[in-house]
């Protein structure tokens, strides 16, 4: 069951002016399941993405990066689920842009104007036949409202949809932000996560949309994990339409920039945090705050050594205040000079560890009892400067393996 996380509700997702998003059952890998889904967008539009850096990256991923490349105007986005279309050579990447061509014939766009997304299992050849017989059927549903729908139609092994929605002001109008993403497993972005569209009104400087996803990516995909695998499929999309009939905004240090800067974020790390919620077998939503590094990477690494650590996170699984292992996995995060002799360490209001070692005053009913909980912060002051980072991760459980173990039945 996923942490504290509901489905989106409908009506809390507002449409975005100038997105259509329709979806359709393509038969992909299973019959009878929304694994189809079309955005498309109006003219004008501006498109910005941010991918894996796994080397081993999917078909659909290169092909995207050459489409947006291109400059020609991305129009539509195309996603399937069930199979990733990674691992497939050259075979893989015709049929990533067999896709595009299939919708864009549809479309009356250039192949080029489109962008493919695929997720699911790798190293299985994709049936570009069936989106092709799928697409039209995800076409004649395109609705300005289909956001629910689309982030059901982009799961895989979630156990529920992904999405979030705001609305700010920028230059005196209202301006809307709203997303979808999928992933559940094999997360460690390094950039995005495994699918994720966010979607805005906005009229945005073209210079701008790329630092902007960029800065986005940075804050909220970049600091979760669930297992430290990298997907192959890594896709975090960013859509600005201009039709929300504000002055461009032309710097993200203006006051609207800011506005608009923020609302994105706050977009993007609620689907981030939704995903490490919904984490394969996850039981618990885990917080890992690094503070006084001397820079915001060596806090990253210590972050990342906690969170991927797998004594530390199936500890937070059995409620096992064994948090030693949290001091062992920030001693081999990387950092060369770490003092131990200055560490802190601390469980939610729990002071465990100061000075590199055991508080006086630690209980170890205190720490179980924090542990117990299914949300809890981990706090590591390193004492080296002002710089700090933070990541999410989730616990390790029994149902981790069980889902992975069966994921291709």
């Amino acid at each position: 069951m996923p942490v504290n996380l509901q489905a989106p509700n409908p009506a809390d997702l507002h449409p975005v002016a100038g997105v259509r998003l329709g979806i359709a059952m393509g038969g992909i890998r299973k019959a009878n399941r929304k694994d189809l889904v079309v955005i498309a967008l109006d003219e004008g539009s501006q498109v910005a993405g941010v991918f894996t850096r796994n080397r081993f990256c999917a078909a659909p991923v290169q092909v995207g990066q050459a489409h947006l490349a291109a400059g020609r105007g991305i129009r539509a986005l195309v996603i399937n689920t069930g199979n990733a279309n990674a691992g497939t050579g050259e075979d893989g990447l015709q049929r990533a842009r067999a896709t595009c061509a299939a919708a864009a014939r549809l479309m009356n766009l250039a192949p080029e104007q489109v962008l493919p997304f695929s997720t699911g299992v790798i190293m299985e050849t994709l049936p570009v036949d069936r989106i092709e017989a799928g697409l039209p059927a995800a076409l004649a549903d395109l609705r300005a409202d289909g956001w629910a729908d689309a982030a059901q139609g982009i799961m895989t092994t979630d156990t529920l949809p992904k999405a979030a929605s705001r609305q700010v002001q920028v230059g005196g109008r209202t301006v809307t932000v709203t997303g979808i993403s999928k992933g559940a497993g094999m997360i460690r972005p390094n950039m995005a996560t495994m699918l994720s569209y966010v979607a805005t009104d906005a009229a945005v400087s073209p210079a701008l949309l790329q630092p902007l996803v960029r800065e986005a990516a940075d804050l909220s995909f970049n600091r979760i994990t669930i297992d430290g695998d990298t997907s192959t499929n890594d896709s975090f999309v960013l859509m600005a339409t201009g039709q929300a009939g504000n002055a461009p905004v032309e710097s993200l240090d203006s006051a609207d920039g800011r506005a608009l800067r923020d609302a994105v974020v706050a977009v993007a790390t609620q689907l981030a945090q939704a995903i490490v919620r919904d984490g394969e077998g996850a039981t618990k939503f885990i917080t890992v705050q690094i503070d006084g590094g001397r820079t915001a990477d060596e806090c990253k690494l210590a972050a990342y050594a906690i969170a991927h650590s797998p004594l530390v996170k199936t500890a937070f699984f059995a409620s096992d205040p064994n948090l030693g292992r949290i001091l062992a996995a920030v001693g081999y995060a990387g950092i060369d000079d770490l003092d131990q002799s200055k560490i802190d360490l601390f469980l939610d209001d729990v002071h465990v560890a100061r000075a590199g070692g055991r508080h006086p005053e630690y209980q170890e009913a205190d720490g179980q009892r924090v542990m117990k909980q299914s949300e809890i912060t981990v706090r590591v002051n390193l004492h080296r400067g002002s710089a700090s980072a933070t990541v999410w991760t989730c616990d390790l459980s029994h149902d981790y393996v069980s889902i992975n173990a069966d994921y291709r039945s």
